[in-house]
């Protein structure tokens, strides 16, 4: 899954992207408002965690409202260092899904992270599945007919967004922004070659093969 992360406080910023990319998500860190709205209204993200005060012309609040109006319906967790319910009913109101004050526990954050990635999903809970196939997000186990099946992180995230996109055509640029960091400088060959090896531990020992090739598009999990 990747994550944008638009803080201005680079101790807090950077103590976010650890705890997250601890976690296997692919996370994208800008320290301005300007910089945020750009890259929040324009780059495909499963989360934006926003500040409510960034400095620029959009702080995290305007940032909400113009995804909002884009009908980018990301979701949005916002932190700010200001208390108090009027606080937190601008930042809903606004458009954001939920509202975190300064200091906070990293855990929780993890927490909130995991319940708003979970909501718009078509697949809720901790186990993603496809026919026999079963991916727990929590323990990052993976087994197959009941057999277990071991992944590198990467496979293991790439599976992950193809299980999320279950019966839809994923694109090799598609598969990079989401499985890839962004600055992360990945070939579509790259992608071909963790799919080769995802496939032969997920499909190879097993006669109904799951990940389709889609003719000059990408690929995709089906159970067809």
């Amino acid at each position: 899954m990747r994550v944008l992360v638009v803080e201005d406080e680079h101790k807090i910023a950077n103590a976010i992207r650890k705890v997250l990319e601890r976690e296997h998500y692919a996370v994208d860190v800008v320290y301005d408002g300007d910089e945020g709205y750009a890259m929040a209204t324009t780059e495909p993200y499963d989360l934006a965690i926003l500040d409510r005060m960034i400095p620029g012309e959009y702080d995290g609040l305007a940032i909400v409202r113009a995804m909002r109006d884009a009908h980018i319906h990301t979701p949005v967790l916002i932190l700010t260092g200001m208390d108090g319910s009027s606080e937190t009913i601008k930042g809903l109101d606004s458009g954001a899904d939920d509202y975190m004050v300064k200091p906070f526990s990293l855990n929780e954050l993890l927490a909130r992270t995991r319940a708003l990635l979970r909501r718009p999903k078509s697949q809720t809970g901790t186990v993603l599945k496809a026919g026999d196939l079963k991916l727990d997000t929590v323990t990052y186990s993976v087994t197959r007919a009941g057999k277990p099946i071991n992944l590198t992180s990467k496979e293991f995230a790439l599976l992950e967004f193809l299980l999320r996109n279950q019966d839809r055509p994923c694109s090799k640029e598609t598969i990079i922004s989401h499985v890839w960091d962004y600055d992360a400088d990945v070939l579509y060959n790259t992608v071909e070659v963790n799919i080769k090896y995802l496939r032969n531990k997920v499909d190879e020992p097993f006669d109904k093969k799951l990940i389709k090739t889609v003719r000059g598009f990408g690929y995709k999990i089906d159970t067809k």
